[in-house]
């Protein structure tokens, strides 16, 4: 009888490729002026961008076409109706974000509410199931639980106050930069240095692109040989070195990644997005250029199991990969791709994307297909999920899913790799439970995670996780461990013995159908003395 607390277990599906695509290069050879020029512009659009946001922040979810209008228009005297057009669309991106942010803090206050408010319900010292947490151990721990409730509850009210009245709390710069200010000592930055950060963060020198125009973009133009020229603000026209009040950097740009293709758009004046920002511990200025792509076609489900696929299992520290046949056998020995997530970001990005380059190096040379889990951490951080196990709330805090997902996603499409995810219910329990024993020997150690990379192969190509059936220990016609190896769907009597073929049992010689051996009742004496022996004839049947 199935386990009536399970839950449905969706069905695999083709990840769709990216919509766009990012490049970033530095901006070298740049003079004393520019450098003095690009900070002043990018102050001026940003107090403009902030006063935006504000107003934008005001009207919540009474805002409407009029009001965009009239804000577009204000902004138009202050700086151009291009610069404008691309803070007020930055100023509504930025708004929709942290509306989403605020739906996803509303949910974790309400798990983190039904948690506690279940084990409080529960004695104290009452033991959980694998399903439902138990009771807190002490008294203590149980009262100090009601008092956590309570502010919990209270913060979910007025989270859900603040979303019907449309109101968000947005920090240009970033909340964390600004809460670093008050506690500098902490964040290891002198009052110079945070300003530094804090007002470079704040500028606002961002242009979406317009097809048609020259260079595809009129308000931070950049051409096909690296020249890069903004239109400046009206306040600042006086700054202008060209035509039109337009000011042309002294510094060139020059793409190494995808640059033949960004050149190509360039040259035929389709839309490019741009931004130039700061780097203040580099001392950089960098330009990144953006624009959206067709989505890359997928090929069917049927087609992307046709060779079988490799099944990955994502892990905090390393990839567990498994290649597996389009009969759901898993084929050699398991691999590993290991990655370190402990430094600057930076650091953890490369460690990343080179594990991800070697799995899809291997997916490549073995032209098949790539299984991934459809992972979400967010309902599962909490502390009043895991209680005291703060080692395991870090550990998949610190994995980055969605990211991960996304990147192994583009770098896949360009390779031409076909992703499948599935729904990561069950995987490591019920790999565990069926494959690691069966795939371990002396020679071979088969971990946990390589098990759950076979469950999740097994999975995105249509069969069910465990193992075939074993007939029983002692069946006469077919012996242990014949049916654990897996058969195709459309395959004839799969589930059926064994067919018996004639020939010597040992099957050291060729059957001979012709001629059938049988042997006649046994002449066998009882009691016969030493010296005699016997034989066992074979009659022959002939016509």
């Amino acid at each position: 009888m199935a386990d009536s607390t399970l839950r449905t277990i969706e069905a695999p599906f083709v990840a769709l490729g990216p919509s766009g695509v990012a490049i970033r290069t530095s901006i070298k050879g740049m003079s004393q002026r520019d450098r003095k020029v690009l900070p002043l512009v990018g102050a001026h659009l940003g107090s403009l961008a902030c006063a935006d946001l504000k107003a934008r922040c005001r009207a919540g979810t009474d805002h409407d076409s009029d009001q965009w209008a009239e804000r577009k228009r204000a902004l138009t005297q202050e700086s151009s109706s291009r610069w404008a057009g691309s803070i007020t669309k930055a100023t509504h991106d930025q708004w929709s974000l942290s509306r989403r942010a605020q739906l996803a803090h509303i949910h974790n206050l309400e798990a983190g509410v039904h948690t506690i408010a279940h084990r409080l319900s529960q004695p104290v010292g009452e033991k959980g199931t694998k399903r439902a947490p138990g009771g807190y151990r002490t008294k203590q721990e149980w009262f100090q639980k009601t008092r956590r409730l309570h502010v919990l509850e209270d913060r979910l009210e007025r989270e859900r106050s603040d979303r019907d009245a449309g109101v968000v709390h947005v920090a240009r710069g970033g909340k964390q930069l600004a809460r670093n200010r008050h506690n500098l000592e902490a964040a290891q930055l002198g009052e110079y240095e945070w300003r530094r950060r804090w007002d470079a963060e704040r500028w606002f020198l961002q242009a979406d692109g317009e097809s048609g125009k020259r260079f595809g973009n009129e308000t931070i133009r950049v051409s096909s040989d690296g020249e890069v020229s903004i239109k400046l603000p009206a306040p600042l026209a006086h700054l202008a070195n060209a035509p039109r009040g337009r000011y042309v950097l002294d510094g060139r740009i020059n793409f190494r990644h995808r640059g033949e293709e960004w050149a190509d758009r360039v040259s035929a004046n389709r839309a490019v997005a741009y931004r130039i920002h700061l780097d203040v511990d580099r001392g950089r200025w960098y330009l990144t250029a953006s624009w959206t792509i067709p989505p890359v076609q997928t090929v069917p489900l049927t087609v992307a199991r046709a060779n079988g696929l490799i099944g990955v299992d994502t892990n905090a520290d390393h990839f567990a990969a498994w290649r597996l046949d389009e009969h759901g056998n898993p084929m050699g020995d398991p691999r590993r791709f290991f990655y370190d997530l402990d430094g600057p970001a930076t650091y953890r990005d490369a460690q990343v994307r080179h594990a991800l380059t070697r799995l899809l190096h291997w997916a490549r040379r073995e032209d098949v297909s790539i299984a991934i889990e459809d992972l979400d951490f967010g309902a599962k951080k909490t502390r009043e999920k895991h209680g005291r196990r703060k080692q395991f709330r870090k550990l998949i805090s610190g994995m980055p899913v969605a990211k991960l997902r996304a990147r192994l996603v583009s770098m896949a499409a360009a390779l031409g790799i076909t992703i499948v995810v599935v729904d990561p219910a069950y995987t490591s329990r019920w790999g565990a439970e069926h494959w690691q024993k069966p795939l371990s020997s002396k020679n071979r150690k088969t971990t946990r995670h390589d098990a759950a990379s076979v469950a999740i192969g097994r999975r995105a190509l249509g069969h069910r996780v465990r193992r075939r059936t074993a007939p029983p220990p002692h069946d006469q016609s077919d012996r242990v461990g014949h049916r654990t190896a897996q058969a195709g769907h459309g395959t004839r009597g799969r589930e059926e013995t064994r067919p018996r073929f004639p020939g010597p049992r040992t099957r050291s010689v060729s059957p001979n159908a012709a001629r059938t051996r049988v042997t006649s009742a046994s002449t066998t004496v009882r009691d016969a003395p030493v010296d005699q022996f016997w034989v066992q004839d074979s009659l022959l049947l002939t016509d």
